[in-house]
């Protein structure tokens, strides 16, 4: 699998990271993209060498156009075709509190990265993938969103991130539709609680959650490699007859239980 190549946003770190190092088990070339901490981004680059895989690192904010051209402009030029999109780049709210009194900085800043900038970055890759000769399992290219629980789970004090992750799990079903005939499949995975930067404000609440109250079976906290997992296997051609499907990282946080 030494050909297959990928572009991971927000893979600097996190979940991100834990996505390019799986695929750097595959032997995969990884355009690991960052917007700010270029250290970070060279170890994650460090990281999918050493687990056999090759890339390099690509500064760029996916709410910005121009960086989004650039982002596809440099992944098609070192790697003469794409294989895989990951849109995994994401912030957290700016401010946790009243749904009552949120503003609208927030909400503009969380539709432009978690929405606005996958929507016009699969754009973009899709048509170049409209023109590549399909591999040979029949498929030009994949694309993975990265979703949350939130885009289900209603968390009143985060109105903003819920909204856009679930207009990110509607841009998964739309583009899955749009694209299956043209051999691009699309999916969504969904991760729970997953212990990053973004959580670790909130450690002492989740760990409570977790491993006291048990909200999902599955009693600990889930790592960027269960995610990374997830998206190997979809990289691995495991779902070739799967498209708008969506794959639950979650501990099963999402069953229903009495």
């Amino acid at each position: 699998m030494a050909t297959f190549s990928a572009l991971v946003t927000g893979a600097s770190r996190g979940i991100g990271r834990g996505i390019a190092v799986e695929l750097g088990q595959l032997g995969a070339r990884v355009a690991i993209n960052y917007v700010r901490d270029a250290t970070a981004a060279a170890e994650a680059l460090t990281l999918v060498r050493a687990a056999g895989g090759d890339g390099f690192i690509v500064q760029g904010d996916v709410a910005l156009a121009p960086d989004r051209e650039r982002l596809v402009a440099e992944t098609f030029n070192r790697f003469g075709r794409l294989d895989l999109l990951v849109n995994n780049a994401g912030i957290a709210t700016m401010v946790r509190g009243d749904l009552l009194e949120a503003g609208e900085e927030s909400l503009d800043r969380q539709f432009a990265v978690n929405l606005k900038g996958p929507f016009f970055l699969s754009q973009l890759v899709a048509k170049r993938l409209l023109a590549q000769v399909r591999d040979a399992g029949g498929l030009r290219g994949r694309i993975v969103n990265i979703t949350s629980i939130s885009a289900y789970a209603a968390s009143s004090n985060r109105g903003d991130y819920c909204m856009v992750k679930a207009g990110l799990a509607m841009m998964t079903k739309l583009f899955a539709v749009r694209l299956a005939e043209d051999g691009i499949n699309v999916y969504e995975v969904r991760p729970g609680v997953i212990a990053t930067d973004m959580t670790s404000p909130v450690k002492e609440k989740y760990d409570k959650l977790i491993l006291e109250q048990g909200i999902a079976p599955i009693r600990r906290w889930g790592r960027p490699e269960d995610v990374g997992r997830a998206v190997r296997a979809i990289a691995e051609d495991r779902f070739p007859f799967s498209t708008g499907a969506v794959f639950d990282v979650d501990g099963g946080f999402h069953l229903h239980r009495l």
